[in-house]
């Protein structure tokens, strides 16, 4: 691999280094974006009793609610409605609220999706930029310029530069674009299975429907 990595000269070092920073991207993204995650054992079940104590007009603690918050990364939309009932608001605020929250929410859904999807429209232009310095040491060799056949050896790296500087950009781009695009599914799932409870825990304690503005 290595013996690759020198002959492909050195415009690989930066798809080498985006290659570290996609695959970073889609492990960190892949495990943050499991259900299992997002939705914690037992987390639904929980806001849910604590929905129906506070509907039945029961005491309901700021810690019990603090703590549905903090399960995580998208409980504090559960929290929003559980303490903006627990307060008394209308309906129509709770929603604003609750809209606030859910922008905050989306965007860590969506967190470094788009430098993914960067990397995977990056790699093959780097690719090519490495196949026009590949072509550019081919021509522009002294033997070249001379008139001359050339090194046999200074025409081979070139011609290699250039071919796997073009093969590690589509290496790259590829699995990049495929992972971008499976995220991005698992986050849209993630996102509707957020927001569908959400309604369901909406409608459970503001039975009423909101007023249309």
């Amino acid at each position: 691999m290595y013996t690759i990595l020198l002959s492909a000269g050195w415009p690989i070092w930066p798809l080498l280094i985006i290659s570290i920073i996609g695959l970073a991207i889609v492990l960190e993204r892949a495990w943050y974006l499991q259900q299992v995650h997002l939705f914690p054992k037992n987390s639904l079940e929980t806001t849910f009793s604590l929905a129906n104590l506070i509907s039945q007009q029961k005491i309901v603690s700021e810690a019990q609610i603090t703590v549905i918050g903090q399960l995580s990364p998208i409980t504090p939309l559960f929290a929003c409605v559980l303490h903006e009932k627990m307060l008394g608001t209308s309906a129509d605020t709770a929603l604003e609220e609750l809209q606030a929250v859910a922008q905050t929410t989306w965007l860590k859904l969506d967190r470094y999706l788009g430098a993914l999807a960067t990397i995977a429209t990056v790699a093959p232009l780097l690719g090519l930029f490495g196949t026009v310095v590949g072509m550019i040491e081919i021509f522009g060799s002294q033997g070249a310029i001379n008139g001359a056949g050339g090194s046999p050896q200074q025409l081979a790296h070139g011609i290699s530069v250039a071919l796997y500087n073009t093969a590690f950009g589509l290496l790259i781009a590829i699995p990049a674009l495929a992972a971008w695009r499976g995220l991005r599914a698992m986050a849209n799932q993630r996102r509707q299975e957020c927001e569908e409870f959400t309604r369901q825990l909406f409608k459970k304690l503001y039975p009423k429907p909101v007023n249309e503005k």
